[in-house]
């Protein structure tokens, strides 16, 4: 393994260019480093893996390589092997919230806790396959809720988020009638357990972390044995806008002593950090900011808006895993940033071309 200054921030990847990308079906979206590119529905993984006769580790695995460009294809069980030892996995140990609640034409998405006790909600209209948008609510409504409860409208957060107030308490009122938010490309209900990773220990987030999903037990285990790190960090995912991106909104996240001890250490001795999942690469990357040091994280926790494009870079991040991500996403800005749009671009050139599946359920993307 090659050392390296490990205070040295990793600058936005311009190299090789967008026009070293043959297939025009792969085109730029806007100035930020985001891509645009038509999703056909087969490519939109509509179940669990498990349901197709996978186990979790057994997705496809697209991995990336920034230092030549190359994009090979692997399953997920392969990580291990093409990791090494004193690399670092930072993982996410939100755990997935029932943070539906139907009632007869609508549901309520609980989005996540602000730090006024208030909650972020999504309302949407209930349809024949899942749920869409829906623009009928006023300030001050009062909706009635299964289970006797009742939820005030507060004000508008953004054109699809309300500050909401619950009569009771959130996360137990979810327990008792709430269920795995579901969007259209699933075909039907799945079990909470279907949207929980194995790092998930801490409930919160409204949407699985999903980049984390096909990691086993006997897969970590693997990776230790090798001499692979995990860490965890914290940040609870918010709801989703599956029908328009729009830039994050501020999440509530945690980096722990331990966990910016060991990424430092790991940078410091020539490791990698791989963080597993965009919310992970937004908490560190959130803790890098004010460091001592460059190219350091500290301990961290409040909420972040921190939004990562390739203008700024990264600094505490050196690979990536992660799912396939919709196009016109930010989540594609983040990568960019750390992978440099050619690569990217050539990588989801060959995702398409090779029929990986795409969102919660679908295959994953190693960047190194």
């Amino acid at each position: 393994m090659t050392a390296r200054d490990p205070h040295t921030a990793v600058p936005a990847r311009t190299e090789p260019s967008m026009k070293a990308v043959p297939n025009p079906a792969i085109r730029p979206y806007g100035a930020g480093g985001s891509f645009e590119f038509a999703l056909a529905a087969p490519l939109e993984a509509h179940e669990p893996p498990e349901a197709r006769g996978l186990r979790r580790d057994e997705v496809r695995l697209l991995v990336s390589r920034r230092d030549t460009g190359e994009v090979t294809h692997h399953v997920f069980a392969d990580l291990p092997s093409l990791l090494s030892p004193g690399d670092l996995l930072v993982v996410n140990n939100s755990a997935t919230l029932p943070a539906a609640v139907r009632l007869d034409r609508l549901a309520v998405h609980f989005s996540g806790r602000l730090a006024s006790g208030e909650w972020l909600v999504e309302l949407r209209r209930r349809t024949a396959t899942a749920t869409a948008p829906y623009s009928g609510a006023a300030p001050g409504e009062w909706l009635p809720l299964p289970g006797g409860a009742t939820l005030r409208l507060l004000a508008q957060e953004t054109p699809r988020l309300w500050r909401a107030q619950l009569d009771r308490d959130v996360l137990s009122y979810l327990a008792a009638h709430g269920v795995p938010i579901r969007y259209g490309y699933v075909g039907r209900d799945w079990p909470l357990a279907d949207y929980q990773t194995v790092f998930g220990v801490e409930p919160g987030s409204a949407e699985m972390p999903s980049a984390a999903r096909p990691f086993t037990p006997e897969l970590v285990t693997d990776l230790v044995s090798r001499g692979i790190g995990v860490a965890p960090i914290t940040l609870h995912t918010g709801v989703a806008s599956p029908e328009k991106d729009e830039p994050p909104y501020p999440e509530w996240f945690s980096v722990s002593p331990w966990t910016a001890r060991l990424v430092n250490i790991t940078r410091e001795h020539g490791g990698r950090v791989i963080a597993v999942g965009t919310t992970v690469v937004r908490a560190l990357e959130t803790a890098a900011l004010d460091a001592h040091a460059p190219g350091t994280v500290r301990a961290a926790s409040g909420w972040t808006s921190h939004v990562v494009t390739p203008a700024g870079g990264v600094r505490a991040v050196d690979g990536l895993v992660t799912g396939l991500h919709e196009p016109r996403s930010s989540h594609l800005m983040m990568l960019s940033a750390i992978t440099g749009t050619g690569v990217l671009a050539r990588s989801y050139e060959a995702a398409l071309e090779e029929g990986y599946l795409w969102h919660e359920f679908g295959d994953s993307h190693l960047i190194l």
